[in-house]
């Protein structure tokens, strides 16, 4: 359990007048735990798997609100499947997709983060947050070129 996360949820949750239940926490405990990306019937059936009781509506909307204040990030990877990956001790990297059996490979690149600075400049502003998304076809991996089959 992270105190930190309970309590910036908790505030979150006060502030926006929503009610501060346990299903909630549990809900982000566990989102807060999982390794990667994940759907929330992802998240759903691994709770389930571990005798939770807790409904899929309280997932999804838990996850959306997680999202909301930044616990959590949403990702769209062209699949139109939403996807959320834990924010907590989180490194900025980037994505590469594949966009044939859907491997998703986090990497980091200095040189991409001079060049999103360098366009802020540009246009003046900022840069708070991005996302980057590159996508391709895997060259070596049989299990993947099974599928294209």
């Amino acid at each position: 359990m992270n105190e930190d996360a309970h309590k910036k949820f908790k505030t979150f949750l006060k502030e926006g007048k929503f009610r501060i239940t346990p299903e909630r926490f549990e809900v982000m405990d566990y989102a807060l735990e999982f390794e990667g990306h994940f759907g929330a019937d992802e998240l759903f059936i691994k709770m389930k798997s571990h005798n939770s009781s807790i409904s899929r509506a309280t997932v999804y909307n838990t996850l959306e609100l997680l999202s909301e204040c930044s616990l959590l990030s949403k990702r769209h990877f062209g699949d139109k499947i939403k996807r959320f990956e834990s924010n907590l001790n989180r490194k900025s990297h980037d994505h590469i997709i594949c966009e044939n059996c859907g491997k998703i490979k986090e990497f980091t690149n200095p040189k991409i983060a001079e060049i999103i600075k360098e366009v802020g400049k540009q246009f003046g502003m900022t840069i708070t947050n991005y996302s980057f998304n590159i996508y391709g076809k895997c060259d070596n991996d049989d299990e993947c070129k099974a599928k294209q089959n």
